[in-house]
């Protein structure tokens, strides 16, 4: 959970520090945002290409390389004096994030029974989200008061924490032999169903939520003191929503993700309809925030349990997916706003989170490869009859 909280702060810590870095190191602010961007692509490219190569190594090796990578990549960050250094920094925590989310999710859940591995992936989830919450806000406050390199080495320190515990209490065996390594269900129709919806409600997302700063100014028409107590709400909806939606999550892991992304839909078209009234506005926001976490949350379940191989390939496609859903979604509100005003992006980007909710409906009137092969075994080996 540390290490989980630790990655996704640093992620997205540059977004509080966007002034601060650019003006230390003297480049724009278009460039700062680039540590973020690129960030995100590296992750989207390289999660299934390392998820292969390092397939064979024990996940306590893995683990304990990537957290390495972590600390000395923030030191190297947080002691940068270029933009060079630094983006280069940035993107190597990137490549071990990349891998982080493909071989934590197998190795968490593979120590609890099956019965309760939804919460643990709900933990996993709330540790995320409090990155969002607590990490960037403390983050943001604690560079603008020591200088952003202070927060950055800070995130090494709490690396080097993970780091020390997991290689010196987590148990070390084949990858492959773990209790997680394979799916509950295994139904690559599934897989491809979840991985497909996710990318879609990521993009749909992310076309609204890059601009939210920019509509709840100029739509709902919010002073810019009000927006950042706005942002705040919404962190503190995403960080419910994954809490409620993870105590759930073992017993309605199906409805689970459904619920999420038509919540998320709903959030986005209310505020592209009605999102001029700043209260209802406010509602639609909050609606849309605890919708965004638990969506990649119920993903990630659903890979653990319908992995038509090893989950940690799964995992690793669906950060890669998800990952590039973002990037995409951000690029089409990009190229919208010019053409129209923001509430244009928060309309397409409902839109596809609308074409997510189909591709899930759709896939649960369809039998599944698992409920298939289940009744061709019943159908090879009737029950014997009655003897009346």
């Amino acid at each position: 959970m540390l290490a989980a909280f630790t990655f996704n702060t640093a992620e997205n810590l540059p977004i509080g520090l966007l002034e601060l870095i650019s003006a230390s190191l003297r480049v724009p602010v278009s460039a700062v945002g680039l540590l973020v961007t690129g960030y995100g692509v590296t992750v989207a490219v390289a999660s299934l290409p390392l998820a292969h190569f390092m397939r064979a190594v024990p996940r306590r090796h893995v683990l304990t390389g990537l957290l390495t990578v972590l600390v000395v990549s923030s030191l190297v960050a947080a002691l940068a004096t270029s933009y060079g250094l630094l983006l280069v920094a940035r993107l190597l925590t990137a490549l071990a994030q990349a891998l982080f989310w493909a071989v934590m999710g197998p190795v968490a859940v593979g120590l609890f029974a099956p019965g309760v591995r939804g919460r643990v992936v709900g933990a996993l989830s709330v540790a995320g989200s409090l990155a969002l919450v607590l990490g960037v806000p403390a983050g943001t406050w604690l560079g603008r008061q020591s200088g952003w390199p202070v927060p950055v080495a800070v995130l090494a320190a709490l690396g080097l924490v993970s780091l020390v515990t997991i290689a010196a209490l987590l148990p070390t065996s084949r990858p492959e032999e773990e209790h997680a390594a394979y799916g509950v269900r295994p139904d690559a129709r599934r897989f491809g169903i979840v991985l497909v919806a996710g990318t879609l409600a990521a993009a749909g997302a992310f076309a609204g939520f890059t601009y939210m700063v920019m509509f709840l100014g100029d739509v709902s028409g919010f002073p810019p003191g009000t927006v950042s107590v706005l942002l705040v709400a919404f962190g503190t909806a995403c960080l419910a929503g994954v809490s409620i939606t993870g105590a759930l999550l073992d017993r309605f892991p199906d409805s689970a993700l459904t619920t999420a992304v038509t919540t998320q839909a709903v959030g986005m078209f209310g505020l592209y309809t009605v999102g001029t009234h700043p209260v209802v506005a406010v509602v639609f926001l909050v609606l849309m925030g605890a919708a965004i976490g638990p969506v990649f949350m119920t993903t990630q379940n659903a890979m653990l349990l319908s992995a038509p191989g090893r989950t940690d390939m799964a995992l690793a496609a669906n950060s890669g997916c998800y990952n590039a859903g973002i990037a995409a979604g951000a690029a089409l509100g990009g190229l919208i706003l010019p053409l129209a005003d923001v509430r244009a992006a928060f309309l397409a980007g409902g839109l596809l989170t609308a074409g997510a909710c189909t591709v899930l409906l759709v896939g649960r009137l369809l039998p599944g490869q698992h409920a298939v092969r289940r009744r061709q075994r019943e159908d090879a080996d009737p029950a014997p009859a009655s003897m009346g």
